[in-house]
C-alpha cells in the first residue's frame, strides 16, 4: 500500500464524523501535509484552501459532501502543517500548482475532481487549464479561477515584492516570529478576519499555531504575506480559462471576496471571467454569506456542491461503467 502511494504516507486515524487520516507527501524541501475523508477507492476530489488558511478550512463541508468520494485536504506550502520553502523563495502561483502536481502525482491520481476556496480556487483554476485531461470538475468557492492584474501595474507589482523579500532577509531571525499565548493568537486571527466565526478561528489554528516555548507561533511562512511577483493579465488569464475542459461551478458569496478585496479595477476583470464560464454553459450562482461562508455555515453551500458532484462526476462514472458493462 506504501509503495502504491510513491511515498504519500497516512499517519493516523481518527473516527469524527467520518473516518479522517493525515496525509504526509515528500517534496525536495520537506513535505506537503493534508488530511484525508473517504473511502479508499473514492472517486478523487482535491480539496485546495485559501491564502493565510489551512486545510481545517473544509473540516465542516467535506462531512456534508458525498460520501462515494475520496476528499484529500491539502496544507500548501508555507500553510498549517506543511514545509516552508527554502530561504530566499518566493510564494507564487505557478509553483503552487507544481505543488498540486506532485500531490496528485504521490496519490496516482490521473483523473479527479478540484474544490478550491479563494487563492486555492485560483490554483484550481490554473492547474485545470495547463493539466484539463486530468480535471473532470472544478468547484471555486468565493473565487473567480484566477486573478487578473492590470498589465500597467505588472512591473511595480514585482519590484515591490522583490523589495519586500530583500527587507524580510535582512531582520534579524528573531523579529521573523513573535510568541502568542493561545488566547492572543485567537485575538490576532479573529482580527485580520473578522468574518470568521468563534468556532471557525479555532478550527484553523488546530494546524495554524506551533507549540514553544513560552506559548504558540503561527506556523505559517510569513513570506506568504509578500506581494506575489507572479502576474498574468486579464487576456492571459481568459485564454488559460479557454483551456479548462472540466465542468466548472462558481459559488460567490454575496459578501464575500468581490466586496471585501477587489480593488477598482477588479470588478472588471471579475465580470469577463465570470461571463466566460457563462458563455461556456458552466454554473455560476451567489448565495447569502461572506468569504468563508463554507467554513462558518457549510450547510449553505453543502447543497449546490453535492449535487454538481453527483451530477458531472459521479453520474457520469455510473453511466460508464453500465456502458462498460453492457459491452461485456
Amino acid at each position: 500500500m506504501m509503495q502504491a502511494l510513491k511515498g504519500a504516507r497516512h499517519l493516523h486515524s481518527s473516527t469524527v464524523k467520518q473516518a479522517v487520516s493525515e496525509l504526509c507527501v515528500p517534496v525536495p524541501w520537506g513535505e506537503i501535509r493534508g488530511k484525508v475523508w473517504g473511502p479508499d477507492h473514492g472517486r478523487p476530489v482535491l480539496c485546495v484552501h485559501g491564502w493565510a488558511d489551512n486545510c481545517g478550512t473544509f473540516n465542516n463541508l467535506i462531512p456534508l459532501l458525498p460520501k462515494e468520494c475520496r476528499y484529500v485536504a491539502v496544507d500548501l506550502a508555507g500553510h498549517g502543517l506543511s514545509s516552508h520553502r527554502p530561504p530566499g523563495v518566493f510564494y507564487t502561483f505557478p509553483s503552487y500548482v507544481m505543488d498540486v502536481r506532485r500531490v496528485v502525482d504521490a496519490l496516482q491520481w490521473n483523473k479527479f475532481s478540484i474544490i478550491g476556496h479563494s487563492m486555492g480556487g485560483n490554483i484550481a483554476g490554473l492547474f485545470s487549464a495547463l493539466y484539463p485531461e486530468m480535471v473532470d470538475a472544478v468547484v471555486l468557492l468565493d473565487s473567480y479561477g484566477f486573478l487578473p492584474t492590470d498589465l500597467k501595474e505588472i512591473p511595480k507589482v514585482v519590484r515591490q515584492g522583490f523589495e519586500e523579500l530583500l527587507l524580510y532577509e535582512k531582520k534579524p531571525e528573531e523579529k521573523k516570529t513573535r510568541v502568542y499565548t493561545y488566547e492572543n493568537a485567537v485575538e490576532r486571527l479573529s482580527a485580520a478576519n473578522p468574518t470568521l466565526s468563534e468556532q471557525s478561528v479555532h478550527i484553523l489554528l488546530e494546524r495554524g499555531l506551533v507549540q514553544v516555548e513560552g506559548g504558540v507561533v503561527f506556523s505559517r511562512d510569513f513570506r506568504i504575506n509578500l506581494k506575489n511577483i507572479v502576474r498574468i493579465s486579464l487576456e492571459q488569464s481568459l485564454e488559460l480559462q479557454s483551456r479548462i475542459k472540466a465542468s466548472v461551478l462558481v459559488v460567490l458569496a454575496e459578501d464575500g471576496f468581490e466586496k471585501m478585496f477587489s480593488e477598482p479595477d477588479q470588478k472588471r476583470f471579475t465580470s469577463a471571467l465570470l461571463q466566460g464560464y457563462r458563455d461556456r454553459n458552466h454554473e455560476v450562482l451567489t448565495v447569502p454569506g461572506d468569504h468563508h461562508i463554507h467554513l462558518n455555515k457549510p450547510d449553505v453551500v453543502a447543497q449546490p456542491v453535492s449535487d454538481f458532484l453527483l451530477t458531472k462526476v459521479l453520474s457520469e462514472s455510473t453511466s460508464q461503467t453500465d456502458e462498460q458493462a453492457s459491452k461485456l
